[in-house]
């Protein structure tokens, strides 16, 4: 038995057709093909899909989507100008990861770049300490995180020179 709801992924409304106890994952990928929103373990311990709703980062893969309705989603794909992937509607933190070298195998990176824009947003001047708290549910098994946290503090250092928050 499927009921429609109507969510609201990166600012455009969506009606969708879901089952009970579909997870906003599922529906993120399969119904509306945000596919950058990765599936890895299906039970919160990767973090490849964060995503924020509401300002909060969550776990997608263990998220109701029912809980969705009325509230904002944002995936990787809602990060840059227009969803467009180009290089030059990317966001600085999207920008900040390419140009230091803050990606590998990009698998864990949708839900690293979500993860950092939220913490950016509640707080621009991140200690190193508050960088590792924010990554803490994001697993990478490529980069070793040195790169990523420095991608993070120079996103940062961009933003507060920019005057570009995004809240």
């Amino acid at each position: 038995m499927s009921q429609t709801i109507e969510i609201s992924v990166n600012g455009k409304s969506h009606l969708v057709s879901v089952r009970p106890y579909d997870t906003l994952s599922r529906v993120l990928r399969e119904e509306l093909g945000f596919t950058g929103t990765k599936r890895g373990c299906d039970y919160g311990g990767c973090g490849a899909c964060t995503v924020s709703v509401d300002g909060l980062t969550v776990y997608s893969c263990m998220y109701p989507v029912e809980y969705c309705v009325g509230k904002e989603i944002l995936t990787v794909e809602g990060l840059s100008r227009g969803g467009n992937a180009s290089e030059e509607s990317l966001s600085i933190v999207q920008k900040s990861f390419l140009m230091n070298g803050g990606l590998q195998c990009g698998y864990c990176t949708s839900g690293i770049l979500v993860s950092t824009e939220r913490l950016l947003a509640k707080n621009p001047d991140p200690s190193l300490d508050e960088v590792k708290e924010a990554l803490a549910g994001n697993i990478c098994r490529c980069t070793g995180y040195g790169r990523i946290v420095e991608s993070i503090f120079l996103a940062a250092s961009e933003m507060r020179s920019s005057g570009t928050r995004r809240e």
